[in-house]
């Protein structure tokens, strides 16, 4: 199998969404995660799956204003372009 481009965007279910990028990346496919519509919250499980993502070497990006200042901020433009130069996006 060949290496694809992976954007996950994790929308409705961030928990959810690291845990699916990170498991992605177990196949050798190039993983980028996106956090939108409102900050991840902080509480154990999260905290515990963002663990997975170091692991998985994936660095998640941000289109929440307020998660800035721990992650970095994508502006439309960048995520525009991340989703045109994907292979397949999946949207959790």
């Amino acid at each position: 199998m060949s290496e694809k481009k992976l954007l996950v965007l994790a929308r409705r279910d961030h928990t959810e969404a690291m845990r699916v990028a990170a498991g992605l990346t177990i196949c050798g496919h190039a993983v980028n995660l996106v956090f939108m519509d409102r900050p991840v919250e902080e509480n154990a499980a999260n905290a515990a799956t963002a663990e997975l993502l170091g692991v998985a070497g994936i660095e998640p990006q941000t289109t929440v204003a307020a998660m800035g200042d721990d992650l970095p901020l994508l502006d439309a433009d960048g995520l525009a372009r991340m989703v045109v130069n994907a292979d397949a996006v999946i949207s959790l």
